[in-house]
């Protein structure tokens, strides 16, 4: 093996960052080679997938689907070995053969797997928000001290990151403003009174990007910009105060940076996480990754619209909570994580409406106020019990039958 050569562990590998990591990843054999991969239920995708790139490991999470992946993947001759649960997944993100991690598990459900991945000082691809929303400066500790590489692979993060300069140390004093940028989803000039009308088809059905279904409605509720916003507060060390929003229904440019001298870089690029990933497997260069070029003759229509306008402030009001949590007691950001996934969970399976999504996260973050977390315990502790309180929430509404 070259010492160019990265082994990769993709955790999440049957999601659709996943499936476009390997897409990425096949496209230059020379550079990488799959370690390990994991999914959470979806059987035939992970043993296609383990056929096609010979992994060293497999990991599922429940007993059954582990068992059962490993007596299809022994009936079809291969060498894999078949692991399953959360230790597992631990395992692979830490394995000391290990050069490179793309956390792509969606939710709080792959914390513990990314903060193992950087106490092990990996090249950590960070796909999944979460593990900075609910884990925050405890996360970002375990970076420190792990000695981590830590690439964010959300388009909005990783444009902010492609236009800063490389040296972090002087981000502080350069960085006037981040600015993220939002598509502003399906229901961008729909009109907020018929929001208790939405149906989870009709919520993910993004306009520009394929996504998974809860990440498309957290698009739709412009929730993943309150998170992308906690998470742009840890990854660069800014001030809350110098993070701004502003709808771009294009989705061409991902996020832009104002320096203090009020000049402002921005990255373009199509509306695929092809280009991100590939960028977080091959920096401090760049390879190809599959994903379009920009046809310039076609944006004359590129347009900006600040989120007070429009009616984007009722339309969008989750939007708020990353700053109401981020100057709320620790552990905060944490609630509001684990409500929303109990309230989206609970609109896909058409238990609640689309608009109690942000009365269950306003109802949990005003009642249930966590205790200062001191420890990865600690907050997983008050994920399970903010992920109880807004069940009750979800009950609460859908027993009144509105």
């Amino acid at each position: 093996m070259r010492s160019s050569m990265q082994r990769v562990s993709v955790l999440g590998s049957t999601g659709s960052i996943g499936v476009n990591t390997l897409d990425v990843i096949q496209r230059h054999p020379e550079h990488y080679e799959v370690f390990a991969l994991s999914a959470h239920s979806k059987l035939d995708l992970l043993m296609a997938q383990c056929l096609q790139f010979r992994p060293r490991f497999a990991v599922m999470v429940s007993e059954w689907h582990g068992r059962e992946l490993k007596r299809l993947l022994a009936d079809a001759g291969s060498s894999t070995e078949v692991l399953w649960g959360p230790e597992a997944l631990e395992l692979i993100a830490a394995h000391e053969e290990v050069t490179t991690v793309m956390a792509a598990i969606v939710g709080a459900a792959g914390l513990a797997s990314c903060i193992a991945a950087a106490l092990a000082g990996k090249r950590l691809l960070l796909a999944n928000k979460e593990a900075l929303v609910v884990g925050g400066a405890f996360f970002m500790d375990a970076v420190c001290r792990g000695g981590a590489r830590l690439l964010p692979i959300d388009s909005e993060h990783s444009a902010i990151f492609q236009s800063l300069p490389e040296d972090p140390a002087i981000w502080p004093e350069v960085i006037d403003k981040i600015i993220l940028t939002a598509s502003g989803g399906p229901f961008r000039s729909r009109d907020p009174s018929t929001f208790a009308s939405i149906s989870p088809d009709e919520a993910c059905a993004h306009p520009n990007w394929v996504m998974g279904r809860k990440i498309s409605v957290d698009s739709a509720t412009m929730m993943n910009k309150a998170l992308e916003v906690i998470e742009a507060k840890f990854l660069f060390g800014v001030a809350p105060s110098t993070i701004e929003v502003i709808i771009h229904p294009q989705s061409v440019v991902h996020s832009m940076v104002q320096f203090v001298d009020h000049s402002v870089v921005a990255q373009w690029g199509t509306p695929d996480m092809r280009g991100p990933i590939a960028y977080g497997l091959s920096w401090p260069t760049r390879r190809t990754s599959g994903a379009s070029a920009l046809d310039f003759s076609s944006m004359a229509g590129l347009s900006f619209e600040p989120l007070g306008t429009r009616g984007h402030a009722e339309r969008f009001p989750g939007l708020q909570l990353a700053w109401d949590v981020l100057a709320g007691p620790p552990g905060s950001t944490a609630v509001l994580n684990a409500a929303n996934e109990v309230a989206v969970a609970a609109f896909l399976a058409r238990t609640i409406r689309f608009d109690h999504i942000h009365a269950v996260n306003t109802d949990c973050l005003a009642k249930f106020i966590p205790a200062p977390p001191g420890s990865l315990s600690d907050l997983l502790e008050i994920d399970a019990q903010a992920r109880a309180f807004a069940q009750s929430c979800v009950q609460r509404l859908s027993a009144s039958g509105l």
